[in-house]
């Protein structure tokens, strides 16, 4: 069962219906489980599309467990369920816990991946999910998500969902270290990553047997309003392959010239942490230019790490560059950031390296935290005045006579300049 849908101006909630209706259509269930991303994927459209799941599989009195693939994210609130899935029973929803609620399936050998990442990467990685997903009273689990170019994998998605979204600590902190070791700028916005690879075979060596079908869009938001242009659904990669190469026509943008001064704003809904937050770096550093600023504007940013652990990590070592956080690392003094490695590879990914200035201004983290942990800091009442997010445009825009580009939404682009790409 495959079916590809895309659209240059948006599909019709008609015709994602029809799909979805399409997709289960002949399945004899009883028990299905669920796994869209959490609300830092709002604009994903996934919300309505397991709203629409949900109340299609009622109907027939199928049992339903919706379970949002938090990965290391906070639980949601009751404001975030009703706001991104609509009028589906709060009870119904389980809370991933990356840290407990897991078990081991298998083992990526070291050697394999030493082929695969040109032997940055030596250590056999454990192979981690969620117990629901190998719960055998489950006929279906519905692996829905967005594909979109990210830091740690390259575009996100597919297995990712399943193996950090809904996977254990070995297997994120290993997985985000290995893209931390290889590079980040190697990896966005390309399928067939090292970090992809590892997920692709965890995934058809150790899940491959379990009745998983992935829901995958490809999506924008102009003005905040979600335009779905791919609706991709198989049970297995062809659907991620479709998406992928819709997403890279979609959701990047390659510039003529480097940004002297880029401002990116973080809607204070989505984004409460440096964590979630960085996406404003790793999405923009590759068209930064050298000695260039980068101004975020975080209203809503009132802590570092979404985990209180690695909350405390960050405020320890800071965003202070690749090989002094990989020196840190190798330090065996540092056991804590050892066993954190998705702390030490977000550490990597949201430094510039010296390569340019990160400022934030935020309203609730003071300016000495915002220094400590490496970055410039800026009052966000000044910066507001200067840089109205309602004045101004995704793009370049003139300000005071001075040329800045302005990102409204990070999490859904990534910008690249076109010359050092071309190099």
């Amino acid at each position: 069962m495959n079916i590809f849908l895309s659209s240059k101006d948006g599909l019709r909630n008609e015709e994602i219906i029809s799909a979805l209706e399409k997709s289960i259509e002949g399945l004899d269930l009883k028990h299905v489980l669920i796994l869209p991303p959490d609300y830092t994927r709002y604009h994903s459209n996934a919300g309505f599309i397991t709203n629409q799941y949900y109340h299609m599989l009622k109907k027939r009195g199928v049992e339903v467990d919706i379970m949002p693939a938090l990965g290391t994210h906070v639980a949601m609130s009751d404001d975030e369920l009703t706001k991104m899935y609509g009028d589906i029973p709060h009870d119904v929803f389980l809370v991933h816990n990356w840290r407990n609620d897991v078990e081991k399936i298998g083992v990526v050998p070291g050697d394999y991946l030493e082929e695969i990442s040109n032997h940055v990467w030596h250590e056999d990685i454990d192979v981690e999910v969620n117990k629901r997903i190998l719960d055998e009273k489950y006929d279906l689990i519905l692996s829905i998500g967005q594909v979109v170019p990210h830091e740690v994998v390259g575009m996100s998605n597919h297995a990712k969902n399943l193996f950090v979204g809904a996977g254990g600590s070995r297997m994120i902190n290993a997985s985000h270290m290995l893209g931390a070791v290889y590079g980040l700028e190697q990896m966005m916005g390309k399928d067939h990553t090292p970090v992809r690879k590892l997920y692709d075979y965890a995934f058809e060596h150790f899940l491959n047997h379990r009745p998983i079908v992935f829901v995958l869009t490809v999506t924008t938001a102009p003005g905040g309003n979600i335009h779905t242009h791919g609706l991709f659904i198989s049970k297995g990669r062809e659907c991620f392959n479709k998406a992928v190469e819709l997403a890279q026509q979609t959701n990047i943008d390659f510039v003529d010239k480097p940004f002297k001064k880029c401002v990116v704003y973080l809607d204070p809904i989505e984004f409460k942490s440096t964590w979630l937050g960085n996406k404003a770096v790793y999405r923009t550093r590759m068209a930064m230019a050298d000695e260039g600023e980068l101004i975020i504007l975080a209203p809503g940013v009132e802590k570092f790490g979404e985990d209180e652990e690695i909350d405390k990590l960050i405020r320890k070592y800071g965003y202070v560059g690749r090989k002094t956080i990989l020196d840190k690392f190798n330090n065996p003094d540092n056991v804590d950031l050892k066993e954190n490695m998705s702390a030490a590879a977000h550490l990597i990914h949201g430094s510039s390296d010296d390569r340019f200035a990160i400022t934030y201004a935020v309203k609730n983290i003071t300016k000495e935290e915002i220094e400590d942990v490496g970055y410039q800091s800026a009052d966000y009442e000044e910066m507001i005045q200067k840089y109205n997010p309602d004045k101004l445009t995704l793009g370049y825009n003139n300000v005071d006579g001075e040329e800045i580009y302005y990102v409204p939404n990070p999490a859904l682009g990534l910008w690249i300049d076109k010359n050092k790409f071309e190099e």
